[in-house]
């Protein structure tokens, strides 16, 4: 039986609205999500109602779903001065009460009755989102305060729901946040990360890179 570690909520759950055109003709992005109502399945490739445009980049088992924090996302709401609605950092869950950026990688959630998620990897800004926000040097800012939220890949599927429980039922001891793989762990908990089998394979190379880093 797992033992609960922390609870939260799920405040919304987001799902494309419409596909946008990139700047430059280099095709389209389905970063614009919106809160959707009801209860939505979840498989392995994520939400069964969303869907991603640059699957060389997105999506996949490993970024099958991806949360933001709700105390994040009022940090820059404040910052920018502007409302950002459920979905505007193209997260499927916005989640209140739970770590999103500061989750352990590897750690496991119970979201309502039976859909199961781990986390996996950070979500790493790129073009479409700054075109998308449309504010000055956005990658660089949302690198700079690391709030990236987190992807999860689904172990259990099932089904999700706005107002839904979420539960952190396990956490490896290794110590490595999501956060560190954009600000960088210490090297003991590196080690520890670097012994787990079956890592991603995203996790694995920016965890190799630290540890390049942290032998200079």
């Amino acid at each position: 039986m797992h033992h609960t570690l922390a609870t939260g909520t799920v405040l919304a759950v987001c799902a494309v609205h419409e596909e946008h055109a990139l700047a430059g003709g280099v095709g389209h992005s389905a970063i614009d999500k919106r809160a959707v109502d009801g209860h939505v399945d979840v498989n392995e490739l994520g939400l069964t109602i969303d869907h991603v445009c640059d699957t060389k980049h997105h999506g996949g088992i490993d970024q099958a779903v991806y949360a933001y924090g709700e105390d994040e996302a009022r940090r820059w709401a404040q910052e920018l001065g502007r409302d950002l609605p459920y979905g505007w950092f193209g997260e499927n869950l916005r989640i209140a009460g739970i770590e999103t950026t500061d989750a352990t990688i590897g750690e496991r959630w119970q979201v309502g009755d039976d859909l199961e998620l781990e986390v996996t990897i950070a979500r790493t800004p790129c073009r479409t989102f700054a075109d998308w926000a449309q504010e000055d040097q956005w990658i660089k800012r949302f690198y700079a305060r690391a709030d990236v939220g987190c992807y999860l890949r689904v172990v259990t599927p099932g089904r999700v729901r706005a107002g839904d429980p979420v539960r952190v039922v396990s956490r490896p001891d290794h110590g490595v946040l999501i956060r560190h793989l954009i600000t960088g762990p210490d090297p003991d908990s590196l080690a520890k990360l670097l012994a787990i089998a079956d890592l991603p394979a995203k996790v694995v190379r920016d965890a190799k890179r630290w540890h390049r880093l942290a032998k200079r």
